[in-house]
């Protein structure tokens, strides 16, 4: 029998489109919290308190508002969930991680003849992707256009896609679904706890997930938020689900949601951690101190700065996102895009390339939001590129990343 040394993993700068870097208050909370069983009183009481806080960081009254344990695609497949095999669906694709989402579409809505057809990769009729090419955004044109054509029971759309580092427009979304008398269905996994936007502006949207990692920036696996319109609530009671680990109404009721009513405490479901839920709480809390509104704007500040910086590098920036930049390198370094990414995790920085054709190259600044965080993110950026051999005067960038914005103040 083999017994393997203790696993050390250092510290690195998460630069890409997530995970991003824990904030050590989080970590502190969960190192601080005592053994205890999911049902102990304050392991509840966190997580009604943690519903309440996820209310306003989604800025709704959706009483079914919760978290569901594990990555973000455990809350995708919470709201993915209401898709039953046969319905009609319109998904919009933009990018790899809306493609991740399509191919669950299909899952959920095949029959099983469908699925017999093709097991890992099903293609029900009554599912009609929209394609969007890398790099672009989905149109209000291109989502009015599929609605009115297939006139689907469902839509779905990320809203911010990091696959390709674009905005999706979630008004254009709404007014068409309210328009074609569609329920829309949103991945929020990349804007929650990013951009300042309230879910109940967008009533034909009927239900929303997002992730722990990245703008609530819990860790990577506790719970990852969903919200449930009124609407969505009635139709899983009148229809069901095929599921119970990631039922709607059977995982709200562990978190004081029953019969859409809070209540004191919630009822048993599955188990949940008391670390899982000392992180989760903590996360909020820092989130809804901070405040959405400046956290948008710092947010968009701090891109702003990194995208002016690799520009003067000679980089193309694509994206529009404001956590994270997808850029394609000067013209002579194309098609090295995955070496320099390589040679930037070796050194414990944490850049992403794109997961798809084409290979573009992600940096992102979840919770990077200080001129020093910034600074450092640049500066490994233009050590690498240096070492690649490309020609620029780094000095020059490092002095000019902050005097611009001082200039225009």
């Amino acid at each position: 029998m083999t017994i393997y040394a203790e696993l050390e993993i250092p510290d690195t700068l998460a630069a890409g489109p997530g995970p991003g870097n824990t904030d050590p208050r989080v970590l502190q909370r969960v190192a601080a919290t005592g053994v205890a069983d999911h049902m102990q009183k304050d392991v509840l009481r966190g997580m009604v308190e943690a519903k309440h806080m996820l209310r306003e960081v989604f800025g709704t009254q959706n009483t079914h508002t919760f978290g569901v344990g594990g990555s973000g695609f455990s809350g995708l497949d919470c709201v993915l969930s209401m898709i039953l095999p046969g319905d009609e669906v319109v998904v919009f694709v933009n990018g790899t991680f809306s493609g991740l989402d399509a191919l669950t579409i299909r899952m959920k809505a095949s029959t099983p003849a469908d699925l017999a057809a093709d097991p890992l990769n099903p293609q029900p009729a009554n599912v009609k992707i929209v394609h969007v090419p890398h790099g672009e955004s989905v149109t209000e044109e291109v989502v009015a256009t599929a609605l009115q054509e297939h006139k689907p029971m469902w839509a779905f759309m990320a809203h911010w896609e990091t696959g390709s580092g674009r905005i999706n427009d979630i008004k254009d979304f709404n007014d068409a679904c309210a328009e074609h008398d569609v329920m829309g269905i949103v991945d929020a996994v990349s804007s929650l706890g990013i951009d300042d936007f309230n879910i109940d502006e967008y009533p034909a949207v009927v239900a929303w997930a997002s992730c722990p990692q990245k703008g609530v920036l819990s860790l990577p696996m506790t719970y990852a938020p969903v919200s449930f319109r009124y609407e969505a609530i009635e139709l899983i009671k009148q229809r069901g689900c095929y599921t119970y680990v990631h039922h709607p109404i059977l995982e709200a009721r562990h978190w004081g949601i029953i019969d859409g009513a809070d209540v004191d405490a919630g009822t048993y479901h599955r188990t949940h951690s008391p670390y899982a839920i000392a992180a989760f709480h903590e996360a909020l809390r820092i989130l809804l101190s901070y405040g959405r509104k400046q956290k948008a704007a710092d947010y968009a500040y701090q891109e702003g700065v990194l995208r002016r910086a690799l520009e003067a590098m000679g980089c193309e920036v694509t994206s529009n996102m404001t956590s994270l930049v997808v850029l394609n390198l000067p013209g002579r370094f194309a098609g090295m895009e995955k070496e320099l990414v390589a040679a930037c995790r070796a050194e414990g920085f944490g850049i992403w390339p794109t997961l798809s054709e084409p290979v573009q190259i992600r940096i992102g600044i979840l919770n990077q939001l200080t001129e020093a965080a910034i600074t450092d993110i640049v500066g490994r950026f233009a050590d690498a590129m240096l070492k690649m051999g490309a020609e620029f005067d780094k000095q020059a960038i490092m002095n000019t990343l902050y005097r611009r914005v001082e200039a225009a103040a």
